[in-house]
């Protein structure tokens, strides 16, 4: 009976104890598994805070950790990856913050210059133009080369120019400038505005006017001259001759304009001056058609360029390509009012100009003056090679496909024998309808334009104010690979037969 009693109270206390211990493992269970999903989180959260507040930052930690490579910049044309929202906030210079009032009457010139100065001295930084605000601003520089890479200048807001004489002094070349920058970015939803008509008014006539004009003869005889622009009368003070471009970028690698607008230039709105690897996407330029010399977008030493989806409407060329420019690429542009898309003038006072592997595609345009034309000046040199216009709408354009190698926007130029040879110029898809003259082809006597080429050319012509004209050619040489509308029977078919062979420093 003892015995019994002591095996029953020994399997008792074992039996408590493994229910003792069943309990102290599922206790001790629930507890680390609450703990380990707190900790997960928390580790989670922390991880998360740390990449954001690191993302985009150039600081290294002094850990012993691998460094994070080194990524080349990106290709010319590619569009910016990032807006100032993910942006470190030390990486994020807003103008507001350096004095710039925004009121539309403040000089806010230095406040530009301290926020730029500032953003200058960090990779991958914004300097933002906040919206809502207007800000007046004087000429200045955005300048490098000891700038950081990748500086964003983020425009939200509005820019306008000066409007009294004394701001700029004897007169300069542009208003605003970014010069000697790699992977610079203009970009937002912001407007620049040259507030130009002062400019435009004091010197109505003195420029020189589009050469064409002397194609364009009215009905009723009358001279066609650029009319006086209305002016506000607060206005006061002659303004400077020379006349600055709104916005320029010189010597810079991968340059982006996106989104903004340019309106009412004192002169050119978008220049491109020795850069390499431009990009212009979803781009406006807005000025009246009569405003003198007001080129929309204009390339000058620059090269691997992509000019796309994009509205122009100004008083000169809505694209203009000049000496130094290779590999440009012009498609889904609107063009009107304006002069068209130009190559050239070049050669001007006996110079060389070597322009090549130039597209211009899908692009519309209405009542311009002129379509798509190439302008040389007689005693030039170097050459124009490898040039497409495809697929091109023309709704009541003057003068829609147009080569003049004896440009001269004087009253009068001394004729000269050497040229700017032209060679392997193609025109496909040039469709719509004109109202003076369908197709003008001067070339030179002694440097005839060869392989030039056509295809589904069909033009219509609509009488309205003008008289009208048969197409022309002049020593222009090369094939219609289809018929077209109306019949261009001047072009001759081959090669000439005399033509001059350029020396070896005329070749580009």
């Amino acid at each position: 009976m003892g015995r019994l009693s002591f095996r029953s109270v020994t399997f008792m206390f074992i039996v408590t104890f493994l229910v003792w211990s069943s309990l102290n493992v599922e206790v001790c269970n629930a507890r680390r598994g609450k703990h380990w999903r707190q900790h997960g989180t928390t580790s989670s959260v922390s991880l998360y805070k740390k990449k954001g507040k690191n993302h985009g930052s150039n600081n290294h930690h002094k850990s012993g950790g691998k460094p994070k490579p080194k990524y080349a910049s990106p290709p010319p044309i590619s569009p910016p990856s990032k807006g100032y929202d993910n942006v470190p906030s030390t990486n994020i210079f807003d103008v507001t913050n350096f004095g710039a009032v925004g009121d539309g009457k403040t000089d806010d010139t230095k406040a530009f210059q301290a926020a730029w100065a500032a953003a200058c001295k960090v990779e991958d930084s914004t300097m933002i133009v906040p919206s809502k605000y207007v800000f007046l601003v004087g000429p200045i520089s955005f300048s490098g080369p000891y700038c950081q890479h990748n500086i964003v200048f983020q425009l939200d807001g509005t820019i306008i120019a000066p409007t009294d004489a004394k701001s700029w002094g004897s007169g300069i070349m542009q208003w605003l400038e970014f010069t000697k920058l790699v992977g610079i970015t203009v970009k937002g939803s912001g407007v620049i505005d040259g507030r130009g008509s002062v400019w435009w008014q004091d010197t109505p006539y003195d420029d020189p006017l589009d050469d064409e004009l002397k194609l364009i003869i009215p009905l009723n005889k009358t001279l066609l001259r650029h009319p006086l622009t209305p002016i506000n009368s607060s206005l006061s003070g002659k303004m400077p001759s020379i006349k600055p471009t709104a916005l320029r970028f010189y010597g810079s690698f991968n340059v982006t304009v996106t989104g903004i607008t340019i309106q009412n230039s004192q002169q050119c709105h978008l220049k491109f001056d020795n850069c390499i690897g431009v990009l212009v996407n979803n781009f406006t330029v807005s000025s009246p058609g009569d405003s003198p010399n007001t080129d929309g977008i204009h390339l000058q030493n620059s090269k691997d360029a992509l000019i796309r989806s994009s509205n122009i409407a100004c008083g000169d060329d809505c694209v203009s390509i000049q000496t130094g420019c290779t590999n440009v690429y012009v498609h889904n542009i609107n063009c009107g009012p304006g002069h068209g898309i130009s190559i050239g003038s070049l050669g001007k006072d006996n110079t060389k100009a070597c322009v090549s592997n130039i597209t211009v595609k899908d692009v519309i345009m209405k009542n311009t003056m002129n379509g798509v034309r190439i302008k040389t000046w007689q005693g030039g040199s170097g050459s124009v090679q490898g040039v497409f216009f495809s697929n091109i709408q023309m709704n009541e354009v003057q003068l829609p496909i147009v080569i003049d190698q004896f440009y001269c926007d004087k009253s009068k130029c001394k004729n000269q024998t050497a040229a700017v040879a032209l060679s392997d110029i193609n025109y496909a898809g040039i469709k719509g309808t004109y109202t003076v003259k369908p197709v003008h082809l001067a070339c030179s006597d002694s440097m005839p334009c060869q392989d030039v080429t056509m295809m589904n050319i069909q033009l219509k012509p609509i009488q309205e104010r003008y008289h009208m004209y048969d197409p022309f050619c002049w020593q222009t040489f090369g094939e219609l690979y289809t018929p077209t509308q109306p019949p261009i029977e001047c072009l001759q078919v081959g090669k000439p037969t005399s033509n001059k062979i350029q020396a070896d420093h005329d070749q580009c």
